[in-house]
């Protein structure tokens, strides 16, 4: 059993699992110019939004708007469960076009990660330098740098690059990216030394929205595929998310808005069947 505390500065809604409350995708634009391709972590979000989240125990999270006086920039977002275990973002809006992320990760009393970013973004080209896990004592950094480009109204393009170094090794991973987006799906391919990732997103109408994916690593030479789709139900103010994978998992989550008050309800099932496990999960969202 556990529970989790979230507590952001950004006033006004939360992200919300409804479609409806989401905004627009970047075909939708008429304006003539290409659009921004958005983050390079996100080219796969429209395929993954549809997958449910793995739940076990119970879990209550709170959203709650600390000061009017962080008005939009920064940005603070923290989470810490039972454990002492702390998730924390900080967003900074330097202009209009540049961003910087900071994000640090904690195991009870242990640091375990924390990396500092620094987005662009142009009229149509995204440009981001990430630096996580510094040590001076070790001699051991990660960089990543990401680029894309709006090379139609459809397609984009782009890359990763990563450079790790330590006192052990020291070596680099080149991967390349590509979006092409119709009216109502999304196909993104990454592939590169350390593997591949494909998505394909479709939004079959208003209700019911499906998407697939398909993973390979060469550093464990394993491949997934995984098939996840989400139904809306407006009228009974519901949504449910399910899935099934080729490792023999299969689950569903159901969100419940619990009208009129500021909460969904969220119940979960998970079944690995080549493990023989089975995860249950109920938690509570406020805010």
């Amino acid at each position: 059993m556990g529970s989790v505390l979230a507590l952001s500065t950004r006033p006004g809604r939360q992200n919300s699992p409804f479609p409806q409350d989401r905004p627009l995708s970047r075909w939708d634009r008429r304006d003539g110019r290409l659009p921004n391709p958005g983050s390079f972590d996100g080219l796969h979000r429209n395929c993954k939004d549809v997958f449910p989240q793995q739940t076990e125990g119970v879990k209550l999270v709170i959203n709650k708007t600390l000061s009017s006086f962080f008005k939009g920039s920064p940005m603070l977002i923290g989470e810490m469960d039972s454990s002492g275990s702390l998730n924390a973002h900080s967003l900074f809006h330097l202009s209009e076009k540049i961003r910087a992320k900071a994000v640090f990760q904690t195991q009870q009393a242990q640091f375990a990660t924390w990396q500092f970013e620094t987005e662009y973004r142009g009229s149509d080209f995204t440009a981001a330098v990430t630096m996580a896990n510094p040590d001076i004592l070790r001699e051991s950094v990660i960089m990543v740098a990401h680029f894309l480009q709006s090379v139609s109204p459809q397609l984009v393009l782009g890359g990763e690059l990563v450079y790790h170094r330590g006192r052990a090794e020291e070596g680099g991973i080149l991967t390349l990216a590509g979006q092409y987006s119709g009216p109502n799906w999304v196909a993104t391919l990454n592939a590169g030394k350390g593997g591949a990732h494909a998505s394909y997103y479709h939004r079959a109408n208003k209700q019911i929205q499906v998407g697939v994916e398909f993973e390979a690593s060469t550093r464990t030479q394993e491949t997934t595929f995984s098939f996840g789709y989400q139904m809306e139900l407006p009228e009974a103010k519901m949504v449910f998310k399910g899935m099934l994978d080729s490792r023999c998992i299969i689950g569903g989550v159901l969100e419940k808005r619990l009208y009129p008050l500021p909460a969904t309800l969220i119940m979960g099932a998970f079944v690995n069947h080549r493990a023989d496990k089975l995860q249950v999960g109920l938690g509570v969202n406020v805010g």
